[in-house]
């Protein structure tokens, strides 16, 4: 089975690098981007934001496209291709449930009491909580290393859905009324900020759960330990969001 080896390898590669593409495009709009906007006059950013911001979005929207491909592939790959346990039942539905919890999502954050980021942030995470230890774990029967990984892909599914079904189409509409002189809808750049808000909350965990197969010793214990750094990562974000006002130029 060389060839799948190979093959393992190489999306592993392109799956590493468009994630860098995607994932630094998406902490340069949080992180610079954004502050730096919103010290432009209307007139500059009508000539900066139509020439800078398409060109980010380019590679941005695309980094997610090739991460999420080459992350299915790998799925496909390392676990699905050759474990049988993958084909039962509950494991198909699992599968499944991973990669349309995106219409979850974003029917919870379509909710009003939800644009409150800490209680849809608290209703969320005890949705992966039942997710991974009733679905994943208790009833597919999942080890470790898959049930890290599926939510990841499940975090990641919802990230590039954001990507392609949220922020692109909003900024397209933004970036056009910038350029024309037009006043945008006021629903659309909340919208866009907040789902591109949320990727950036969910990025810091998929990390951890990309690198599972360098986790296993101690925390394959507990799949408790999977929620702790969940919450560990959303609070890592939430200090760099604290700390972003208080970079400036010169």
């Amino acid at each position: 089975m060389d060839w799948r080896f190979a093959h393992e390898a190489i999306f592993r590669w392109v799956h590493v690098v468009a994630g860098i593409m995607w994932i630094g495009h998406l902490y340069f709009f949080n992180f610079v981007n954004g502050p730096f906007a919103a010290t432009l006059e209307a007139d500059t950013r009508r000539k900066v934001v139509p020439q800078l911001v398409p060109r980010a979005l380019y590679w941005f929207r695309w980094g997610a496209a090739w991460t999420w491909v080459t992350g299915v592939l790998l799925l496909f790959l390392v676990f699905w291709w050759s474990d049988p346990a993958f084909y039962t039942g509950p494991s198909i539905v699992m599968i499944l449930v991973t990669f349309l919890a995106f219409a979850l999502y974003d029917a919870l954050f379509s909710m009003e009491f939800a644009k409150d980021l800490r209680v849809g942030g608290a209703i969320g995470l005890g949705l992966v909580i039942v997710i991974v230890s009733g679905g994943y774990i208790a009833w597919a029967g999942f080890g470790y290393r898959a049930y890290v990984i599926h939510t990841g892909a499940m975090f990641g599914t919802i990230m590039a859905a954001n990507v392609w079904m949220r922020i692109w189409p909003l900024q397209k509409k933004i970036i056009t009324a910038v350029r024309d002189g037009t006043p945008p809808d006021p629903a659309w750049g909340p919208l866009a900020a907040a789902r591109s808000r949320h990727n950036t909350y969910l990025s810091v965990p998929l990390v951890w759960m990309m690198i599972n197969s360098h986790t296993t010793v101690p925390f394959a214990s507990s799949p408790i330990y999977l929620f702790v750094m969940i919450v560990v990562g959303w609070g890592a974000v939430y200090l760099l969001y604290q700390n972003t006002p208080r970079v400036k130029g010169f």
